[in-house]
């Protein structure tokens, strides 16, 4: 699938009208509309930035719409600078959270980060032309706190309270840390450092990017066009797509657990999907949501599949998709080769201990809850004993986590 087919292969430009409709696409906050038209109607490439703190090293579809939007940008001629908060995320952001967030290392976000950029570019065109990576360490590290008092004077108590998770803690007597004050106006002074032009991030995100707005002004900058995107919502259909929420379809899954993930979103969630993840026509996917559900969710799911994996089989995702949702157990699954120094003197092997071992947990203790909460079948059937222990015999055993999670454990030789 060409991600961006309704942009031209030509280098001549696309009318503004014309941009303007693309990177409208999808988007819920967009200010100023007039601001962005005026700046693409210079001709000059625009800095488009987008912050990540990246506290955890994996990336999910939820990003990949942002990243999308990027993309668009990219392909329209203007540089993304995709900034690392590897200083920032050892603060924190309070956006959305009820209480503060631990703190996490200048070590760590730095680990994740190579993580996070890899995966970026897996989306992002990798040419220097359009891509610039910076980290906020830069500059922020070195401030002193004259520095930091100079600039905490250019906004007001006040003015950080009318945020709204802020007001919520501070009316119900949940406490509020002074380096959580402080979050906004960090990243705020990150779009004053790279004298961004636009400024992207999801809907939890506007209050921030609209400091960052402020701050350009008092630093006689032009201030910075904010362009929001809504949250994905998980499969679960009622919350943000979330790893910790286990609802999720990872960016770098494999094509066939993309491909499964994709079929199982909710009916009223189909929209929403199509429209941030897909270039198709609003006329197209409303032509789809009004026929057979299974065929929308299957145009879905080969659309964003292919664009992630573009060498994939999509026919053999689908049938092994069918052959899973009948309770079947799928051809060429991994094969995990079990010791046998694991086996007891009856010849078998605990069972956690031989989920832990394919890899379909981390620990022995992680299996047992697993098979505890009935997360486990073996050889097709649901396996309920977390102290029991299976015999691989000569054929081994196939194991099965969740929907579409499957191993065969066989033992050497």
């Amino acid at each position: 699938m060409n991600e961006l087919s309704q942009l031209p292969s030509s280098s001549q430009p696309l009318p503004i009208s014309e941009q303007l409709d693309i990177l409208r696409r999808g988007v819920v906050d967009l200010i100023s509309e007039e601001d962005l038209k005026a700046r693409l109607e210079t001709g000059k490439p625009l800095r488009v930035k987008l912050g990540a703190d990246p506290t955890r090293p994996d990336l999910h579809l939820g990003h990949a719409v942002i990243l999308r939007k990027m993309r668009q940008f990219q392909d329209l001629g203007h540089k993304v600078i995709m900034l690392i908060g590897d200083f920032t995320a050892m603060i924190g952001d309070p956006s959305g959270k009820s209480k503060t967030r631990p703190p996490v290392t200048l070590e760590q976000t730095r680990a994740n980060a190579q993580s996070y950029l890899d995966q970026c570019k897996l989306i992002l065109k990798d040419d220097p032309e359009v891509l610039e990576v910076r980290y906020n360490s830069e500059w922020l590290e070195s401030m002193g706190y004259a520095d930091i008092i100079k600039l905490a004077s250019r906004y007001t108590v006040a003015r950080i309270m009318e945020r709204d998770d802020f007001k919520k803690r501070f009316e119900s007597g949940v406490s509020i840390s002074m380096h959580e004050l402080l979050y906004p106006l960090t990243q705020g002074y990150d779009s004053v450092a790279l004298e961004a032009d636009v400024e992207l991030g999801g809907t939890d995100q506007l209050f921030n990017n609209l400091v960052g707005r402020a701050l350009q002004r008092d630093y006689d900058q032009a201030p910075q066009i904010v362009m929001t995107l809504p949250l994905l919502v998980g499969l679960d259909g009622t919350e943000k797509m979330s790893k910790s929420l286990d609802n999720y379809i990872g960016l770098t899954d494999d094509a066939h657990i993309m491909f499964a993930g994709l079929m199982k979103v909710p009916d009223a969630l189909l929209d929403n999907y199509f429209t941030l993840l897909t270039e198709l026509p609003h006329p197209e996917i409303e032509a789809l949501l009004a026929g057979h559900p299974a065929a929308a969710h299957e145009r879905l799911a080969r659309l964003v599949t292919a664009w992630l994996h573009p060498d994939a089989d999509l026919d053999a995702a689908l049938e092994r998709y069918r052959s899973v949702a009948k309770g079947g157990i799928p051809e060429n699954i991994p094969t995990q080769t079990i010791a046998a120094a694991e086996l007891n003197p009856e010849g078998q092997i605990a069972a956690a201990r031989l989920v832990a071992l394919t890899g379909l947990e981390p620990s022995n203790g992680a299996a047992r809850k697993l098979i505890q909460n009935r997360g486990l079948k073996v050889n097709g059937e649901v396996y309920t004993d977390p102290q029991g222990s299976l015999s691989l015999g000569s054929e081994g055993v196939v194991l099965q986590k969740g929907k579409d999670k499957f191993v065969k454990a066989v033992l050497e030789g």
